[in-house]
C-alpha cells in the first residue's frame, strides 16, 4: 500500500512538472498559504533563526524576511518538481553565471572543489551547471530513505549528466578518475556531529560546520571556490551564481581556514538577501562542546 501511495503522488509530481511556469507559481501560493497561514510550518524555528541571527532586528523586519522566505520556500519546492520535465532551453534562460575563474582552470584541465550553502534554488543551480558548464559536475548529497523517491529524484537531478554522489562515499568519488576535469560540489551547511565539526561564530551564534569539504580539497589539492546564489528579487523563478577564490593550494592552508572563509562568505550573501537562505532547517540544534580538539580550531598548519 505505501509503495503504491508513493508511486501515485510520483505520478502527480510528474504531472505537475509539465505545467507552465506562470501555473505553477499559482500552486506554489496555495500550497504557502496553506502549509505556513493554516499549518504554521516551522515558524517557531523560522521566528527563532531570524531573531537569534538578527539581534537588532525588530519584530516588524523579522516578519517582513520571513513572509518572503515564505513565498521562496515554496518557490524552491515547485521549481524543483518542474526540473522533471524542464527542457535544457528553458533551464539555460533562468539563470546568468560568472564563468571566469570556472574558464581559468578548465583551460588548465584543473579539477576544482565547490563549497557552498543552502542558498537559492541549488537543485536547479545543478542541473543547470551540468547544462552549462564544460566541466563534469560531481554534486555530495544526502540520500533519500524511501528508495522509490531516491530514484525519482536522481533521475532529475542526473537528466544533463550531473554524477551524485553519497556523503558516506565523497572521499573516494572525490579521487576517482575521471576523463575531463570535475567540479565537486558540497553544500555543507547543515547540522554536523557536534563532535567532529569544526566550530566557528556564524551569524552570531556558536556553529558548528561540516569539515568533509576542507579535507577533500587537501586530498585533491585542488582550488576551492565559494559559490554564492542569488535571488532576482524582480522575475520570480530567475537565479544569479557567482564564484570566489578561497583558495588554490589548499594543503597550504592553515587548518580550517578553508571552512573559515566559505562562511564569512557565505554570510554574506545571507545578509545581502536573507529571505533566500533556508530558515526553516533546525541549524542550530546543537550545541558547542566545552571542549574543542584541535582540529575543531581554526589553527596553523604545522611544519610537516
Amino acid at each position: 500500500m505505501k509503495t503504491l501511495s508513493t508511486r501515485l503522488l510520483l505520478f502527480i509530481l510528474t504531472a505537475i512538472s509539465r505545467l507552465s511556469w506562470k501555473k505553477l507559481y499559482k500552486l506554489s501560493d496555495i500550497f504557502r498559504f496553506l502549509i505556513f497561514k493554516i499549518g504554521h510550518y516551522r515558524r517557531n524555528v523560522i521566528i527563532s533563526n531570524l531573531q537569534n541571527s538578527f539581534p537588532a532586528y525588530n519584530e516588524s523586519t523579522i516578519q517582513s524576511i520571513a513572509k518572503k522566505y515564505y513565498r521562496n520556500f515554496t518557490d524552491i519546492i515547485f521549481e524543483t518538481i518542474k526540473l522533471r520535465s524542464v527542457s535544457k532551453k528553458d533551464l539555460l534562460e533562468r539563470f546568468e553565471i560568472e564563468t571566469k575563474l570556472l574558464d581559468h582552470y578548465y583551460a588548465q584541465q584543473k579539477n576544482v572543489v565547490v563549497v557552498s550553502g543552502h542558498l537559492g534554488n541549488w537543485e536547479m543551480l545543478n542541473l543547470f551547471a551540468s547544462a552549462k558548464l564544460s566541466y563534469q559536475i560531481v554534486v555530495v548529497y544526502h540520500e533519500l530513505a524511501n528508495e522509490i523517491f531516491e530514484d525519482w529524484f536522481r533521475k532529475v537531478r542526473t537528466k544533463f549528466g550531473t554524477e551524485m554522489v553519497p556523503m558516506k562515499e565523497a572521499m573516494v568519488k572525490a579521487l576517482a578518475p575521471r576523463e575531463k576535469p570535475f567540479l565537486f560540489v558540497l553544500i555543507n551547511d547543515q547540522s554536523p556531529n557536534p563532535e567532529k565539526a569544526y566550530w566557528t561564530r556564524f551569524l552570531n551564534q556558536d556553529t558548528g560546520v561540516f569539515r568533509g569539504g576542507e579535507l577533500i580539497a587537501r586530498r585533491l589539492n585542488a582550488p576551492v571556490l565559494y559559490m554564492g546564489i542569488l535571488r532576482n528579487e524582480i522575475k520570480r523563478g530567475f537565479y544569479k551564481t557567482y564564484f570566489k577564490l578561497i583558495t588554490e593550494n589548499p594543503k597550504q592552508e592553515p587548518a580550517n581556514n578553508i571552512l573559515q572563509c566559505q562562511i564569512e562568505f557565505l554570510e554574506e550573501d545571507i545578509i545581502k538577501q536573507p529571505d533566500n537562505w533556508l530558515w526553516s532547517h533546525r541549524r542550530w540544534k546543537h550545541t558547542r562542546p566545552d571542549h574543542l580538539l584541535p582540529f575543531q580550531k581554526r589553527q596553523e598548519l604545522k611544519s610537516e
